[in-house]
């Protein structure tokens, strides 16, 4: 057993209280997602979690992958847990039953994502990465394709991966080099992709790799790349495993965190070429990678939330056993000292605003997708595009903050390797730059989901605020939280005509998007912080979980939501002085 539990109360508030799971069911005809069934896969994925994926936590992270003779060898132990989580069918909840899915809502997938990253952040990204991948070749595959790949995909017999970066290509994908050359059937794919997450492995008998190459033919920049399903080994007519196809790993990285997820650099072609074939249309792959990209960008920012409340745990059981100098209240662990205490309740607020934040978003994923109401699917679409990239970006910044705050908590003990806090800040740190670092969700949200839409997204989410906000105001003894929101949203909305107003300069905008969008995330997280105050305050009397809510929202209003004001001076002063040193004066 691990010090991990999973936050299974919390989970479930948010599914029934804030994201009203059978609302979305009974709008996706979900007829399946009943109240034995979604807590059954509560306490059985929690189960697993617990037991089975976060004991090996530490231990995996300390032995890493090994690479040798052009094949990566995963970490001990993580392959038996791979398989319990394969036989348990937790990577089919939410997928296609025509290729084996069980077809219930991305919501309860969601759940089973936060306690597999929470409990093991390196072992969850080899299904996770599977899940976007699947996502891609659902929605954009010929039927041919969809039937020899999805059905061992969908049932985790298979994993997948994205294969994007190139060395002199990162976030500019334009400048792809990787080229596929037609061979009879299909293609042979040359080129190297590089920061392959689990990329190659042992775990399975064979991995998908979905590639992003040019035609011979294709035009210059992003309307040349075509997307390319490349298998580790092929795939015969009936299904079973053919010859070994000339794509391999060439290394993997020696990184900061996550050491447990084998990062490889892929060679394709080195000897005869990589057999792949063609994803939809030619020279439209850009457009289909992105089904996996919004997939994974959500994903990441569960993460962000995951690794936030095990290092949260984690320091709440060091400060309550720690025991260090005489306390305000007495002798006792250093949880007593109220600047631990600040430390912790910030830890646990941004936490829950973020876990609010990331079902609040995969209830509009399910919406987007599966509404049989033509105008709630489209509402629903724009309000995944506009939470999306702050859902990812600030979940992800905040948790560098919540994970330091766990190392602090622990003193120099936290520094030491052996008390396991360490590593979750080493692992927090590639998620604001995993799939679109931070700069690229600010700009894609100040630009693609703001500007260029008009605001329509944005004030939709704004009158669901308001209305919330108004409900709100009947609900006694959370007057001070509803008070401080409604401040907070009325300098939000003031800001928006003033970014409409410096749309058209380029630099203006791109100075200020970052901050954008993290004040989005502290306005938003004060808007579902309410929320939950104002759903849990009639019950607080009668059960603890209730009134802690209420309290833990009190302290996102009054210690985290504050960061708001400063960033609204900041983008107020647009620019000022951020371009002015020449850069060859830097």
């Amino acid at each position: 057993m691990s010090d991990y539990q999973p936050p299974l109360r919390d989970i479930r508030f948010n599914l029934e209280e804030l994201v009203d799971l059978d609302g979305v069911c009974q709008a996706t005809a979900n007829a399946d997602c009943d109240a034995e069934i979604v807590n059954a896969i509560l306490e059985e994925a929690g189960r697993l979690c617990a037991e089975e994926i976060a004991p090996l936590n530490q231990s995996s992270d300390q032995a890493g992958s090994t690479f040798a003779d052009r094949a990566v060898t995963q970490a001990p132990g993580l392959d038996k847990a791979y398989q319990h989580y394969i036989d348990g069918g937790w990577g089919s909840l939410s997928e296609d039953v025509e290729y084996g899915g069980q077809g219930l809502p991305k919501l309860l997938s969601t759940t089973l994502q936060e306690m597999v990253q929470s409990a093991n952040l390196s072992f969850s990204l080899c299904p996770m990465l599977s899940q976007g991948s699947i996502e891609a070749i659902s929605l954009h595959a010929s039927e041919e394709l969809k039937q020899a790949y999805l059905p061992k995909m969908i049932s985790g017999e298979w994993t997948g991966t994205m294969n994007l970066t190139e060395p002199q290509a990162g976030s500019d994908l334009a400048a792809i080099r990787s080229k596929a050359e037609p061979d009879g059937d299909g293609y042979r794919i040359f080129g190297q992709k590089i920061f392959i997450t689990w990329g190659d492995h042992q775990m399975t008998e064979n991995i998908v790799h979905l590639v992003l190459a040019r035609l011979p033919d294709a035009p210059p920049g992003v309307k040349g790349i075509s997307l390319f399903v490349v298998p580790k080994f092929l795939v015969n007519e009936d299904g079973s495993l053919g010859e070994r196809n000339d794509v391999y790993p060439a290394s993997i990285e020696h990184k900061m965190g996550i050491h447990a997820s084998p990062t490889c650099v892929m060679a394709f072609g080195d000897d005869i070429g990589a057999k792949g074939y063609l994803v939809g249309e030619a020279n439209n792959g850009l457009v289909y990678m992105f089904s996996m990209m919004n997939n994974a960008r959500l994903g990441v920012g569960m993460q962000g939330v995951a690794v936030s409340e095990r290092s949260y745990q984690h320091a709440v059981s060091f400060a309550k056993e720690r025991v260090q100098g005489m306390t305000v209240s007495g002798p006792g662990g250093i949880v007593k000292h109220p600047d631990v205490r600040r430390m912790l309740m910030t830890m646990r607020a941004a936490t829950e605003a973020g876990r609010s934040m990331l079902y609040t978003s995969m209830a509009a994923v399910d919406l987007a997708h599966s509404a049989t109401d033509a105008d709630v699917k489209a509402k629903a679409s724009r309000r995944v595009a506009l939470l999306t990239p702050v859902s990812k970006g600030w979940a992800t910044e905040m948790s560098l903050e919540v994970t330091s705050l766990g190392v602090q908590v622990h003193g120099g003990m936290g520094f030491i390797e052996e008390t396991g806090a360490a590593q979750y800040q080493r692992d927090a740190r590639i998620l604001p730059i995993y799939e679109g670092t931070t700069g690229i969700q600010a700009a894609d949200l100040i630009g693609r989901k703001f500007l260029r839409d008009n605001g329509r997204g944005m004030n939709e989410l704004l009158a669901d605020i308001d209305a919330d906000i108004a409900a709100a105001k009947s609900v006694e003894g959370i007057e001070d939280v509803v008070a401080v929101v409604e401040q907070a949203v009325t300098r939000y909305k003031s800001l928006l005509t003033t970014i409409q107003s410096n749309g058209e300069d380029a630099v203006w905008v791109g100075s200020v998007a970052t901050s954008f969008m993290m004040l989005s995330g502290y306005v938003w997280g004060g808007w579902l912080m309410l929320k939950s105050a104002a759903a849990s305050a009639p019950k607080q009397q009668d059960e603890p979980f209730y009134r802690n809510k209420v309290v833990t929202a009190r302290v996102f209003c009054q210690q985290l939501l504050p960061r708001a004001e400063a960033l609204l001076q900041s983008i107020e002063c647009g620019a000022g002085a951020i371009m002015d040193i020449p850069e060859d004066e830097l």
